[in-house]
């Protein structure tokens, strides 16, 4: 047994309980779909129910929070760090839940969904403005503008150990050219609001600490 697995091992070859053993050993995570907040003062922005900070207040395209959460979906996933719950399984479980207190008490409401689903950490994300580019690639009436964030709650203990955040509308170069890099990033062209999004939350995600320090 043991010269078979040295062998395995030795050709690089996984067996598939290995596999399976591995991924137990991942904590579970699951994503919630993006809450939408539209804030009720236009001079004041909109704030996050969470970590009250302040967004500008913009128009939000109808099922861009669903594009928001495919994409931290996606993202995550490829990280590797967690063994992600399924979109479908969060949606039938929150479909149970009563959407209202996630409004009244949404730290409260996600770590009760959480724990329903026996999860190890939580993400909470919440969409403040997704405005479309009017234009083209090589030239915008005007430009995409982008404001979400979210939280990490880690369950056992019940506190958020990573946030992130993205808002930004974006500029030519000839604006900053202190932002070179930035721009070069941005494909050198004006992206439409889900492509802003998708680089911002790549942008984001690279902050994400190791698995160590979340569990500490």
């Amino acid at each position: 047994m043991w010269g078979f697995l040295f062998v395995v091992l030795t050709l690089g070859l996984t067996p598939l309980w290995m596999s399976e053993v591995r991924a137990e050993m991942k904590p579970s995570l699951a994503i919630l779909p993006f809450f939408i907040e539209r804030g009720g003062d236009p001079g004041r922005g909109v704030v996050c129910p969470f970590c009250k900070r302040i967004y500008r207040k913009g128009d939000i395209l109808p099922g861009s929070q669903n594009t928001l959460t495919r994409l931290l979906q996606e993202k995550v996933e490829a990280m590797g760090t967690f063994n992600v719950l399924l979109l479908e399984k969060v949606g039938e479980a929150l479909s149970q839940s009563e959407r209202r207190q996630f409004e009244i008490k949404p730290m409260h409401s996600s770590i009760r969904l959480g724990n329903t689903l026996n999860m190890n950490f939580i993400f909470v994300g919440y969409l403040f403005r997704f405005e479309e580019r009017i234009g083209s690639s090589i030239g915008a009436e005007k430009p995409a503008s982008v404001g979400f964030d979210v939280h990490l709650i880690r369950l056992r203990d019940e506190k958020i150990v990573w946030e992130g955040k993205f808002d930004e509308t974006q500029r030519p170069l000839s604006e900053n050219l202190f932002k070179i890099g930035s721009f070069v990033r941005r494909k050198a062209s004006w992206l439409t609001a889900e492509e802003l999004s998708s680089v911002g939350m790549e942008e984001m995600l690279k902050r994400f600490p190791g698995l160590k320090e979340l569990e500490e």
